[in-house]
This record gives structure tokens, sequence and C-alpha cells, in this order.
């Protein structure tokens, strides 16, 4: 049996508590934002998708392929989320002229006024957060650059 090299473990130990402190800290942030956007009747997974409509690249549209890319979710469940979306006032969708079998998703103006506040209260949040954030990405990059034989 090879005798297990302690540089190896110690190596393996402080890469686990890397990256188990980045996690945390990030659940810490993505916790807040769940509680911020549901205390503005709005589900998270809503404020997610009016975050992508409204960050898309100009040369885009928000295509329900798009937005299940871009939020990591399968076709049908980005659809009932924009259906939910679209039943709170948030957005619309509308037939691309180009494509009538595509919709495409818009914010409406109740759903941009929401956005710009959760936004802002988010940057707010995010603020005091930076500095560990940062600390943690920087010592997972440390581990990631150093790999173990």
């Amino acid at each position: 049996m090879p005798m297990v090299d302690q540089m190896d473990v110690s190596k393996a130990q402080s890469r686990l508590k890397s990256l188990a402190e980045f996690r945390f800290q990030m659940r810490k942030f993505l916790s807040f934002s769940e509680i911020a956007s549901e205390r503005y009747g709005i589900p998270a997974q809503q404020y997610q998708l009016m975050q992508v409509i409204a960050a898309m690249p100009e040369d885009q549209q928000a295509s329900i392929t798009y937005l299940a890319e871009r939020m990591i979710l399968r076709h049908n469940s980005t659809v009932e989320l924009v259906d939910r979306a679209e039943r709170a006032g948030l957005v619309r969708r509308e037939n691309d002229p180009k494509d009538l079998r595509r919709s495409i998703v818009q914010l409406t103006p109740e759903g941009q006024k929401s956005l710009q506040r959760l936004v802002a209260e988010h940057l707010k949040e995010l603020a005091p957060l930076c500095e560990p954030l940062i600390h943690a990405l920087r010592e997972l990059q440390g581990a990631v650059e150093q790999p173990t034989h």
C-alpha cells in the first residue's frame, strides 16, 4: 500500500477548506437574494429571470431557449417560469415576427421598476461581502494553480 504524502493531504485539506469557504460566501449572498426578492413579493427565480432579460446583449433577443440556457433550466421549466412572471405582470411575451413559433420575452415597466429596486438592494448587500468573496476566490485560484500530483 503506497504511503500517503503528508504534503498532498495538507494541500487537499486546504483546497477543501477554500472551496467550502467560497460555497459559504456564495450561499450567504444567494440566501439574502432569495429573502430580498420575496420581500417584494417576487420569487427568486423570477428575479433571476428579470436580470437575464435586462442584461441581454444588444444583438440578442430573450427567447425561451436563450433564457433556459442562461438560467440553466429545461425549456419547459423556463416556459412555466415565464408564464408565472407574465401573470405577475413582470414580463410580457410577444411572437417573434421573423419566426412565429418563437416567443420573445421582455420586461414590463412594472418589472423594470421592481428589478431596479432589487438590484440597488443587492448591490448594497454585496458591498460588505465582496472582500470575503474575493478572498475565497483567490484561495481557490491558488489551489487550482498548484495542483497535487
